[in-house]
């Protein structure tokens, strides 16, 4: 070894010496979890993270819409009132703090059209807004009795940030309750078709054979079935007289049987790929029972699939409750939903008159777009390649 050679193996070594960190990262990257490192991809996805995002405000306006919502979402008002913006302006354009709204009353002039009472702003008698103000009561979570709101009038009057409906209730504190309705009626069909297809799907792709033949056959009877015919004739088979929870168990039941075929034919894809592979091969031929098989084996690698696939199938079942509801087949009142406040928009007329009315559409939107976003940013996470 030549003079330099054995001049350079101390100052390596000393380097190494003063410098430990360098082994921390390899460390860290060795015991990192597998949900670890699908968060850490999740959170460079910008738009599965506001989907993300978007997700939890939708859960939590659903758990605490009564003290989100400003008021009663039963209680009557002026019919078609507009919304009440807030104002930090008074009447004569001055800065005014904290911030009022002008409550909607009826004039003396007529529309020359409707011949009907012009509905305008109350100047001479403005709402203070507050926050955690009295309100209507309601019980927290079911359970804990409050009369505290977000956001409302300090003198406890009624106030209407998106306007009433033609009932005279408030759009915004529906919109909030309804959010629990049609939220529950997605989870609960998700839950349900996932359950169903997961496991008929992976029995069915391990399997193989006869029964695997046969089971494939039932599924394209379930998926040849067009679905909008079926739902409005098993629907109107419910007597109008019926409770409401009997309807919308008929119609959670309804849902979840002609949608758990999807999911079945793709999970049953993705077992036939694992099937196939050595560590199941190997798992057989130890003499591993196909319970073991299945549950340790293969579904495990089947989970980031249905978790892709749960999040995009929320969205689609909202926009089926929406339609049903528009039509009238979904939840009758005194429920309420996204879906039943949309048939106010029946008529163009409204529309036209009183837009406001279709603020339902926009939630759902945001709620479509929030889910197809984290299913999204997850299939990425998920599976980078």
């Amino acid at each position: 070894m030549s003079f330099e050679t054995q001049a350079t193996l101390p100052v390596a070594t000393a380097e190494a010496e003063h410098h430990p960190i360098d082994a921390r990262p390899a460390e860290q990257h060795r015991n990192e979890s597998y949900m670890a490192l699908v968060w850490r991809r999740l959170k460079k996805s910008w738009t599965g993270m506001l989907g993300l995002v978007l997700v939890c405000l939708l859960l939590f306006s659903a758990v605490f819409a009564d003290f989100l919502s400003p008021v009663d979402p039963k209680a009557t008002n002026v019919g078609f009132s507009p919304p009440q913006l807030p104002s930090f302006t008074d009447k004569d354009g001055n800065f005014v703090f904290p911030p009022r709204s002008y409550p909607v009353r009826e004039t003396e002039e007529l529309d020359p059209v409707t011949f009907q009472p012009i509905i305008g702003p109350d100047y001479d008698n403005p709402q203070v807004l507050g926050l955690f103000v009295k309100g209507a009561p309601y019980k927290l979570l079911g359970l804990i009795p409050l009369d505290r709101h977000l956001i409302g009038a300090q003198d406890g009057s009624p106030i209407h940030f998106l306007g009433t409906d033609k009932f005279g209730r408030d759009v915004l504190s529906r919109m909030l309750y309804g959010s629990r309705i049609s939220l529950s009626i997605a989870l609960t069909v998700v839950f349900i078709v996932t359950v169903v297809g997961t496991t008929v799907g992976m029995v069915s792709g391990y399997f193989g054979g006869r029964f695997d033949t046969w089971m494939q056959r039932f599924v394209e009877l379930v998926l040849a079935f067009p679905q909008l015919p079926l739902y409005l004739a098993l629907t109107s088979l419910i007597p109008v007289t019926a409770p409401t929870h009997v309807f919308l168990v008929f119609v959670v039941g309804v849902m979840s049987a002609l949608g758990w075929a999807q999911m079945s034919r793709e999970v049953r894809g993705k077992t036939l790929a694992l099937a196939r592979i050595d560590y199941v091969r190997a798992a057989i031929a130890v003499g591993a029972s196909d319970r073991r098989i299945i549950l340790q084996h293969i579904f495990p690698n089947v989970m980031s699939h249905v978790i892709v696939a749960v999040t995009l199938a929320i969205p689609s079942v909202v926009l089926l409750e929406s339609f049903l509801g528009f039509l009238g087949f979904a939840v009758k009142p005194p429920l309420i939903s996204w879906g039943l406040m949309l048939q106010d928009t029946s008529t163009y007329s409204v529309i036209g008159s009183y837009p406001w009315i279709l603020s339902p559409v926009g939630i759902v939107l945001i709620t479509v777009f929030a889910f197809n976003a984290l299913g999204d940013g997850l299939r990425d996470a998920i599976d980078p390649y």
